[in-house]
């Protein structure tokens, strides 16, 4: 098991925590990770593009010009894709870009994830974080304390006072046990997890 040093919001080390093998320490599927992300990002995408094809087009119900005899090539219609104004040869249509991944498959792809940030030391463990109130800049002192940037902060519970002191940091994303993702984890630099977030990822997961 990964033997991992437990961090006070003072950025001092308070103890150390073995993580589950079972959870952080699995041999990484970049395939499913990949996967995981493509999915991610096409089930944001709206999906509202679209285009006329020629039969769409107003117009161009006319033939411009006889068959024969004009020497010009043959035309049956001013909206034919060749045409200024013309239709679009295959034009995209609103659809939706979303497919769908096995539950196990899902859960290896966060398992990988979560393990390639321990073989890189980008995850840190915390005791706790409280804030005893609403501000940013205290958010930002925890995470100087801590020497980080970018970065992934995981609760085992919600807690106001993090999520909203964190909100207006760019660089800061806060979720829960329950909403943690594959893009998220591999977007940010560094995983912040509370002790309490571990034990809960290991109860699921493991």
């Amino acid at each position: 098991m990964a033997n991992v040093s437990v961090y006070n919001i003072e950025g001092k080390e308070v103890g150390s925590i073995e993580l589950n093998d079972a959870v952080f320490g699995v041999e990484v599927n970049e395939h499913l990770v990949h996967m995981a992300v493509v999915q991610q990002l096409a089930n944001k995408r709206q999906g509202t593009q679209k285009a006329k094809t020629r039969a769409e087009v107003r117009g161009g119900g006319r033939k411009p010009w006889k068959q024969k005899g004009t020497g010009h090539a043959r035309q049956g219609s001013t909206r034919s894709p060749q045409w200024t104004g013309g239709g679009v040869v295959f034009a995209p249509t609103p659809r939706s870009y979303s497919f769908k991944m096995n539950r196990q498959e899902k859960a290896l792809a966060i398992l990988s994830a979560l393990s390639s940030r321990v073989e890189e030391k980008k995850i840190i463990v915390l005791d706790e974080l409280n804030l005893t109130e609403i501000k940013t800049k205290k958010m930002v002192s925890v995470l100087e304390n801590l020497k980080v940037s970018k970065a992934l902060v995981v609760l085992g519970e919600k807690n106001e006072n993090v999520t909203l002191s964190a909100r207006n940091i760019s660089s800061v994303r806060t979720a829960l046990t329950n909403t943690i993702n594959v893009y998220d984890i591999l977007k940010y630099d560094t995983l912040v997890l509370t002790k309490d977030a571990v034990a809960k990822i290991e109860e699921v997961y493991a």
